[in-house]
């Protein structure tokens, strides 16, 4: 019999997650029941889906009243049916961080959490009879409240945010990594120093199985690979060899030049050449490739005495996820007076560990000659030997 039962459920109607992230295959909410002398929930669900999740318990519990209801992260995806859970079962305690339980009413306000909350900490144990939970704190992975939890029979490790993936589980495939990818770079890559600690102290723990709170079960070669690439991804280092070519261009000078560019890098050898329009693709895509590859180059038109919009975001965004570790070429375009490159340079120069190749290209509205001489220059650059 198994003892851990899927509670959650598939949203398939939602089409940003975080307001922000396009999830074109809807996101899971995952959600576990672990049937013992004591019985837990491992956490609820989104809102969004609060009466499918709520019948999915009911008709695990069978009649039955659970004792505990743990809460790895405290984000409303996972929490906001903790009341309703409390209410419906009034013996039932809380299992929480103590940060938890110091945001708890930031997310239910007047509701009385007096005496139904079991605040824990690393290294604490919860006993349900033949299965315990160890308790492992898990801090800024990707909120300062995150507990994870090892459940010591079964050799499970609950892992809140860390190991999730977009996409429903109703159309999950074996390719965990690309969504998986775009998931950790965008929400959990400012915090590799964190992951990493966390990542020490799974390595102390015989792991057989990962439940994350998004996404499939990871069991066997795919849990070892996923905790392969959060080593690498969490260290900042390149997955794999390869160019981005990032560009924001407005009248279609700039991405004549960027197109130009890769094929050059194609044509001198680049193992993998990534060409991208900041201005109409996922954004959050580009964010993952720029994350995955060693070498990027941004083009962009000047605007406004300082550099596209779409640009200064994407620029933006790596620098808020602390990007480093990486070579980049400069590509600027301007008619009358170019002030691209020097934006660029000056939001490349403040990311840690970042080289700037040389030379920076300047274009004059549509490339000439002469320019497509200087971004071989720059290709040929982006390829020497300590390049991959």
């Amino acid at each position: 019999m198994n003892s851990i039962k899927y509670i959650g459920v598939d949203d398939l109607d939602i089409d940003l997650f975080e307001s922000q992230y396009v999830v074109p295959e809807g996101m899971s909410y995952n959600s576990y029941l672990i049937e013992d002398e004591k019985i837990a929930i491992m956490d609820t669900a989104d809102r969004r889906k609060g009466d499918e999740w709520k019948a999915n318990l009911k008709e695990a519990l069978a009649g039955r009243k659970p004792d505990y209801l743990v809460s790895h992260h405290m984000e409303p995806d996972h929490a906001s049916l903790i009341a309703e859970a409390l209410e419906t079962y009034p013996e039932m305690k809380l299992v929480c961080s103590a940060q938890a339980l110091k945001m708890l009413p930031n997310f239910f306000d007047g509701f009385n959490f007096e005496g139904r909350v079991m605040t824990v900490k690393e290294g604490d144990t919860l006993s349900l009879g033949c299965h315990t939970l160890q308790f492992i704190a898990a801090p800024m992975v990707h909120w300062p409240e995150v507990i994870m939890s090892y459940e010591e029979k079964e050799k499970v490790l609950f892992a809140a945010d860390g190991f999730g993936k977009f996409g429903a589980l109703v159309h999950e495939t074996d390719d965990w990594a690309c969504e998986a990818r775009r998931y950790y770079f965008n929400i959990c890559g400012k915090y590799g120093v964190q992951v990493q600690n966390v990542l020490k102290k799974a390595a102390a723990l015989d792991i057989q199985a990962i439940y994350p709170l998004h996404g499939p079960v990871l069991k066997g070669e795919a849990l070892k690979e996923a905790i392969r690439l959060y080593d690498i991804w969490s260290r900042y280092e390149p997955e794999n060899e390869g160019v981005l070519v990032a560009y924001a261009s407005i009248h279609g000078g700039t991405a004549a030049a960027a197109k130009r560019l890769g094929e050059l890098l194609r044509e001198k050898g680049a193992p993998k050449v990534v060409v991208s329009d900041l201005s109409r693709d996922d954004m959050a895509e580009v964010i993952e490739d720029a994350f995955r590859y060693p070498n990027i180059v941004c083009c962009a038109a000047s605007y406004d005495g300082g550099v596209f919009p779409v640009m200064h975001d994407f620029l933006h965004h790596l620098q808020i996820k602390n990007y480093q570790k990486r070579r980049f070429g400069i590509v600027e375009n301007g008619s009358w007076a170019p002030s691209a490159g020097r934006v660029m340079r000056e939001m490349i120069e403040a990311m840690k560990d970042c080289e700037i190749v040389e030379p920076m290209v300047t274009i004059r509205s549509r490339m000439k000659p002469a320019d497509e001489e200087q971004l071989a220059k720059l290709a040929e650059a982006l390829m020497s030997p300590h390049s991959f």
